[in-house]
């Protein structure tokens, strides 16, 4: 049996499976450092019984009043452990910890416009498009641009129960990825 647990360090030599998914923003070490010193309870793993890491998230609490909220920074699966309901698990976790925790009226995250599989899997647990970030993916190396686009979605936590964090009409809203923190 897998077991859910808090992200380690020592993780970060155990993640190339997971990490090297197509869908998959990386980062340097000292990025999911500084996650796992700010917001330890908002990074989990889901590790196999050989030890063998399934699939992770990595969140953190930010903004200010009615704004503060949960942000999911990277969620991803190793493919050889999808359609197992290991994603949905680890943002129920991350979501729990965001509304109980830190107390944010709403969860939010990033995610490329053409992830048809990752863009059905938020709706089915209550996301909707807040907006779509043109350009969100600017830079994919030096010299090189991506320049393709994400849908910011949102689902609102108990301390939004007017439902003040979504909008219906988010994919017709369009901003620039300057506009967005």
């Amino acid at each position: 049996m897998s077991v859910l647990r808090a992200f380690r360090a020592a993780d970060l030599f155990k993640f190339n499976n997971v990490n090297l998914d197509v869908w998959t923003e990386t980062y340097g070490i000292t990025f999911y450092l500084s996650y796992l010193s700010r917001w330890p309870d908002l990074c989990c793993v889901q590790e196999a019984p050989n030890g063998r890491v399934m699939g992770y998230v990595i969140g953190k609490a930010e903004g200010e009043n009615v704004e503060w909220h949960g942000h999911v920074t990277a969620l991803t699966v190793a493919p050889e452990y999808r359609h197992l309901s290991l994603g949905r698990k680890l943002m129920n976790l991350l979501e729990l910890v965001s509304d109980e925790t830190y107390r944010g009226f709403f969860v939010d995250l990033y995610v490329r416009c053409n992830n048809t599989v990752a863009i059905g899997m938020y709706e089915a647990l209550g996301y909707s498009v807040y907006r779509r970030v043109r350009e969100y993916y600017g830079s994919v190396g030096p010299g090189m641009k991506d320049e393709e686009d994400a849908f910011d979605m949102r689902k609102p936590l108990s301390r939004d129960p007017t439902r003040r964090s979504v909008r219906s009409n988010g994919r017709d809203l369009i901003v620039s990825a300057h506009d967005v923190s």
